[in-house]
């Protein structure tokens, strides 16, 4: 399914990491897959409030726990920069559909990293 929201579709998620030489690219493109995806579950099921918001992003968070494991076998490991930015992208897409009143820690309350 292709991202409709066109300030979604145009955004570099996770470019600080991208940046880092830090982070792997390729976890990091998992992790932009991971949010990518969430874009598309929210587009395709149109949460009606933010506790149905926040189903989606903190399943998609679990993803990231799972992802953890990758970033640390690469020699890497989501530390305070990888937090931000991925916390910050969450924000962003809770904002861009029309969620900005989403609490960021609410948006990523099941991660542990």
């Amino acid at each position: 399914m292709a991202i409709t929201n066109q300030q979604v579709a145009g955004h570099a998620f996770l470019k600080r990491l991208y940046a880092d030489g830090y982070f792997p690219d390729p976890v990091v493109g998992k992790g932009e897959a991971i949010l990518r995806r969430l874009c598309e579950r929210i587009e395709a099921g149109h949460p009606p409030d933010l506790t149905a918001l926040y189903t989606l992003t903190q399943a998609a968070t679990e993803e990231f726990n799972l992802l953890e494991a990758e970033f640390e076998a690469a020699g890497s490991e989501i530390e305070t920069v990888a937090r931000e930015e991925i916390a910050e992208d969450f924000w962003f897409i809770a904002s861009a559909y029309g969620f900005a009143d989403a609490a960021v820690e609410e948006l990523i309350a099941t991660r542990d990293w």
